[in-house]
């Protein structure tokens, strides 16, 4: 497979480009908000499941950017601003819609660290930055307990 670029401009864009980046790594010190921009970019580490599945189930990443236009404000929980070398593992991107077409993209971390853009519009870019790298890491997650239907 390709390098990948998406663009969101709804919540069900957003899903896509949330699912494709979940499990992604990024150093604190690779997020940048740019007021005058009215932009938020990070630089992550995307794992490819996708290219595992398709190629020798040899663990790809791959180096991604993501960027959010029209932010107004970016809030961050739980994220140590004045350590730019700590790692956060991305699960989830989301979007609510606040005051139509405006709304809230949070980007969800492990640990409970999280990132909430407040935008005047949903509007993302993801793009691959160059080739895929092998990794023996592969993330995991812990199932949940699914009851047992048996009598």
């Amino acid at each position: 497979m390709g390098t990948l670029k998406l663009i969101a401009l709804d919540r069900e864009d957003l899903e896509v480009i949330s699912a494709h980046l979940q499990d992604a790594v990024a150093r604190i010190g690779d997020f940048a908000w740019l007021p005058a921009e009215k932009r938020f970019v990070l630089i992550l580490n995307r794992f490819d499941w996708l290219e595992g599945e398709a190629r020798d189930r040899t663990h790809h990443r791959r180096r991604t950017a993501l960027h959010f236009e029209r932010v107004d404000a970016v809030k961050r929980q739980a994220i140590q601003q004045g350590n730019p070398d700590a790692v956060l593992n991305l699960l989830a991107i989301r979007f609510e819609e606040t005051d139509a077409p405006g709304g809230v993209v949070e980007l969800l971390f492990s640990a409970g660290a999280t990132l909430r853009l407040d935008v005047e519009c949903l509007e993302a870019r993801m793009s691959d930055l160059g080739p895929a790298w092998s990794t023996t890491s592969v993330p995991e997650h812990e199932s949940a307990d699914v009851p047992d239907d048996s009598p």
